[in-house]
């Protein structure tokens, strides 16, 4: 199996940047497709990003296109997601997840990280 461990979330101002991490870990991952997602309670899970690990295209949800990044350092095993200009609507609990390429259903999920962003 897949072991996922998010990092980086925080509290902070809109406007401003932040980088989360999400360190994997177990089988190999040439053939997983990465997502990050973010819930907020009461509200239903809202895809952000996508990209596959090998490389490739990535998929972005419209409310962050333009100042979201999905990337990956393949020495760390981590995938990285950079919010640029952070609005207070992004205030949500962000996941990390992985999919097995062809798959609609992510299968492996990260504890998540908090981002707040006061206005």
């Amino acid at each position: 199996q897949v072991q996922l461990v998010e990092s980086g979330g925080g509290l902070l101002q809109a406007g401003r940047p932040l980088r989360l991490s999400c360190a994997a870990s177990g089988r190999t991952f040439s053939s997983l497709f990465m997502g990050w997602f973010r819930l907020a309670p009461g509200k239903e899970r809202e895809f952000v990003a996508a990209g596959s690990w090998r490389g490739g295209s990535t998929y972005y949800a419209d409310s962050v296109k333009g100042r979201f990044t999905i990337s990956r350092d393949n020495a760390k095993n981590t995938v990285y997601l950079q919010m640029n200009s952070l609005k207070s609507e992004d205030t949500d609990v962000y996941y990390c997840a992985a999919r097995s390429t062809g798959r609609t259903n992510y299968d492996y999920w990260g504890q998540g990280t908090q981002v707040t962003v006061s206005s």
